[in-house]
């Protein structure tokens, strides 16, 4: 007999869509029926906890401890992705995530883990954190790791912090970026990014510049840099940023991230310029809804499930006594080619 809940129908055929599996398939998990294999179980259950269903309570497994996970405020769409991809492995083995959200002159990194600390976590994902400020102090982490307690560093990297880290190869996005504009006859190509005492903006920055070299686009490291403009990782910073460039005769923008896309491209219709028949727009994460404004944006996919799913495994590692490895783990980006790139305009 199937559960008797509201909207039990509306409910059997969202979880057998997020599963991948049938709904006859999620009504005997839910009702505790054999027959089911452990992988397809899992993935019902899990998709239980991504749609925010609570689990029948015979389906309900002793949880095996708390994970804090630490994300910067959730306006940039790539880091609620983040937590949702986290909190989703983290449930399908027992775990249960504490999510701590930063905003601006709210509470700050060091004192939600202190408040973490508190509730006994068994260990902590940082996304974005001051691990990738180059101005931060690593001592906050070292302390951490003194006490004997597994993290994870995702989005970042600094030296001498005894965890494991999980990184897009910032590197390579810009390469299939850069590489995908010259193949559009592309020959003023800027970037619009956010502060480069950032990890990742720094090595975009530095991948920026050699791609330009490399292309003939830029005579030396000191000219290519003169085609970045640094901003804030806003829509506002974007349309600033990208405003300058346009501004200065360039075609084409890489930006830093997908609101900073959606700038430039408000920063070219305030110009009167089409987007792409005068200026392509590049974005970076491929956030939900950026196949659905217009134009459609081209962007670097940032491989978020699976460093969600590296990240998880490292901790889970550390926690049950194990060390995981210390070199950090590079993850390599797609770009996702749709409206918002097209052939350099003639002249």
């Amino acid at each position: 007999m199937s559960p008797r809940l509201p909207g039990v129908r509306t409910r059997l055929t969202d979880l057998a869509e997020q599963a991948g599996v049938s709904t006859a398939t999620v009504s005997r998990v839910l009702n505790g029926k054999p027959g089911v294999a452990g992988e397809t179980r899992q993935a019902v259950l899990a998709a239980l906890d991504v749609l925010g269903y609570e689990r029948p309570s015979a389906l309900r497994a002793r949880p095996a401890g708390l994970i804090g996970l630490v994300v910067p405020e959730l306006s940039n769409p790539v880091f609620p992705a983040f937590a949702q991809a986290i909190e989703s492995q983290l449930a399908s083995r027992g775990y249960t995530p504490l999510l701590c959200t930063q905003s601006p002159g709210g509470t700050t990194e060091d004192e939600y883990v202190e408040t973490l600390i508190d509730h006994a976590v068994d260990g902590i994902v940082f996304v974005s954190g001051k691990h990738a400020d180059t101005r931060a102090s690593t001592e906050r982490y070292q302390r951490l790791r003194g006490r004997g307690l597994p993290i994870v560093l995702i989005n970042g990297y600094a030296e001498g912090i005894d965890a494991p880290f999980v990184s897009p190869d910032d590197a390579a996005s810009v390469e299939l970026s850069v590489r995908h504009l010259v193949a559009l006859g592309h020959r003023r190509i800027g970037m619009a990014i956010g502060p480069d005492r950032f990890v990742p903006a720094r090595r975009k920055i530095a991948a920026f510049v050699a791609q330009l070299v490399r292309h003939g686009l830029a005579a030396d490291e000191a000219a290519g840099r003169e085609h970045v403009s640094l901003t804030l990782y806003t829509l506002e910073g974007g349309q600033a940023a990208a405003g300058e460039l346009f501004d200065s005769g360039h075609t084409a923008v890489v930006c830093g991230s997908d609101l900073m896309a959606l700038g430039a491209v408000r920063a070219a219709h305030a110009r009167g310029l089409s987007v792409p028949d005068d200026v392509s727009v590049v974005g970076y994460d491929d956030s939900p809804l950026v196949a659905f404004t217009d134009p459609p944006l081209t962007t670097v996919r940032q491989p978020v499930a699976d460093m969600a799913h590296a990240a998880v495994s490292a901790l889970l590692t550390e926690i049950h006594g194990e060390r995981a490895p210390r070199a950090e783990l590079l993850f390599v980006p797609e770009l996702v080619v749709r409206g918002s790139t097209g052939a350099a305009p003639q002249g």
